[in-house]
């Protein structure tokens, strides 16, 4: 049981809000001069004389915290031709009934405490964040926790210097034709300046023995 006990006192310690299901106001009305006391659940409306009453949500603080009872409330005016028009939006802190008061010739009304069921709201500081993955060191060798980075691509400068400086690479072709010159090992006949235009004498006929 001190276990339990000790729990829930912690579980106290770090809320920073306890969200309550019912709000109790108390309502003045200047004709008669009557206060009454009047409870409004969380998300329902109650009519006090001529005005609407809707709550919204009740907040109180754990023992551990400075006590602060607010409410988040919305009030509709009911007119003669009941036609409703809201008078007031906004919070209402029980220990400054002055502080967001109801501007109302007739009627007043103030938070004087919430009750009802309890729901614990965590304080934004009690909350853990994720941690974001950390960054490799420099120099430090890949594992499975440390996976090696991946090389940068190759750009296109890279590529072309690469190909230009390659042995084999053929040249770049124009949009013009492409010169073939004689295959490998090609020697071209001697030249005897034998053209038909040459002006020395046939050579001798010996096909008639007579002559």
């Amino acid at each position: 049981m001190a276990i339990a006990f000790s729990s829930a006192a912690t579980g106290a310690a770090e809320a920073d809000k306890i969200k309550h299901s019912i709000a109790v106001f108390s309502g003045l009305d200047k004709i008669t001069g009557r206060i009454i006391s009047f409870e409004v659940a969380m998300n329902e409306t109650v009519q006090f004389g001529s005005l609407l009453i809707t709550d919204r949500v009740c907040y109180t603080r754990p023992p551990t915290e400075a006590p602060q009872t607010d409410t988040f409330v919305q009030v509709d005016q009911v007119d003669a031709d009941k036609t409703t028009k809201r008078i007031f939006s906004g919070w209402m802190f029980a220990a400054s009934p002055g502080l967001n008061a109801l501007d109302q010739p007739v009627y007043d009304i103030w938070l004087t405490n919430c009750k009802g069921t309890e729901q614990l709201i965590p304080s934004p500081s009690a909350t853990q964040s994720t941690p974001e993955p950390e960054e490799p060191e420099a120099g430090a060798p890949a594992g499975p926790g440390n996976p090696a980075p991946a090389p940068p691509p190759a750009s296109d400068k890279t590529a072309k210097t690469h190909h230009a400086r390659h042995p084999d690479a053929a040249p770049a072709q124009d949009n013009g034709p492409v010169e073939v010159g004689p295959p490998p090992g090609f020697q071209p006949p001697p030249d005897n300046g034998d053209d038909g235009d040459s002006d020395q004498p046939p050579p001798p006929d010996n096909s008639n023995p007579d002559r």
